[in-house]
């Protein structure tokens, strides 16, 4: 169990991120690629992502065991803000930090000669890490960058109306159920037992597609508290990517034809930073089912991403979306 500690101070300070974390989701990623755990949500993932797989990721399988931990340099809190961010934090990483997280690996058992000769090589290691890393993002989690950031963005619009209906404390009591606000202490299911205290430095909210089952928490209790979470991406809506993606991308140019008219433009504008299906009717001057049927419609073409919240749902835009809305993705 995890149970993090909140202050008044803290609870004023709790936020969500602002996008996906690259740095986040490529490393959850590649636990997900080793486990055999929901096929139908990450099974055509998989193979896609095998059959890109060219380079070597022996290091990566050595500083990030299949459970439990792994060390806190490789998702800085740069990575917050991109990608390149994120690696520029991690190439500038000390080298007493790097070899004081990488002793933590395997603890209690001796360790291994390779982890052994990587920790003495110190910063000289860093090249063929950050290697690995820029390979497997590439193949793993660039190809499904948009699906990944329409599951953020619609888990933002959900926990966002959270807040505004009741405040931080709203907003805890919404995430999923795997943690469980009970004020002032947030509790996690979590593989060992811990106590994070905040102490007035507030709590960010990343939300993850690649995070199952459990949140994730940064091991050193004096870096910026964050709690990864899984996002509630919908089976529905598993990435595509690749030769695979054809497809869909194929269906979706068929339903963007349905798309053409004056009725369906005023609803996907009406949908704004997130409608549920009644706010989206009296915003577009529609009845409920009509809304319902032009929000399915939009969905299927990958325009709206659509989340359950309690006994309603709420629809936001994707980018392909957004772009449409700007005049970028439209086609005749």
């Amino acid at each position: 169990m995890l149970r993090i500690h909140f202050t008044g101070v803290d609870l004023a300070r709790v936020r969500m991120a602002g996008r996906p974390d690259a740095l986040w989701e490529t490393i959850l990623s590649f636990h997900r690629l080793r486990d055999r755990r929901d096929a139908r949500l990450f099974g055509e993932w998989r193979t896609e992502t095998r059959s890109r797989l060219n380079s070597e990721t022996r290091t990566l399988g050595m500083l990030i065991p299949s459970r439990g931990y792994f060390p806190d340099f490789l998702t800085p809190v740069e990575g917050q803000y991109g990608w390149d961010v994120g690696l520029d934090a991690l190439r500038g990483i000390r080298p007493e930090r790097m070899r004081r997280e990488l002793q933590l690996l395997g603890a209690g058992a001796p360790m291994p000669p390779r982890l052994r000769e990587f920790m003495d090589g110190g910063d000289k290691q860093l090249p063929r890490l950050m290697g690995e890393l820029r390979a497997y993002h590439r193949a793993a989690v660039e190809p499904y960058w948009t699906h990944i950031q329409a599951q953020i963005e619609a888990e933002r619009a959900a926990r966002g109306r959270a807040l505004l209906d009741g405040g931080a404390d709203e907003l805890l009591d919404s995430l999923p159920p795997m943690l469980r606000w009970r004020a002032p202490v947030l509790e996690c299911d979590y593989p060992v037992d811990r106590d994070v205290r905040l102490r007035g430095r507030g709590l960010l909210l990343q939300p993850s597609f690649f995070c199952r089952r459990t949140a994730v928490t940064l091991h050193d209790p004096e870096l910026p508290p964050v709690l990864v979470y899984p996002a509630a991406a919908q089976l529905a809506s598993a990435p595509a990517g690749g030769e695979s993606a054809r497809p869909v991308e194929e269906q979706r140019q068929r339903t963007l034809g349905k798309l053409v008219g004056h009725t369906r433009s005023v609803v996907l504008r009406a949908i704004g930073d997130g409608a549920t299906t009644s706010e989206l009717a009296r915003r577009a001057g529609v009845s409920l089912a009509s809304a319902s049927q032009h929000a399915c419609v939009m969905r299927e073409a990958g325009l709206v991403t659509t989340l359950r919240r309690g006994n309603a749902v709420l629809h936001t835009v994707t980018p392909l979306g957004a772009a449409l809305l700007r005049g970028g993705a439209v086609a005749s």
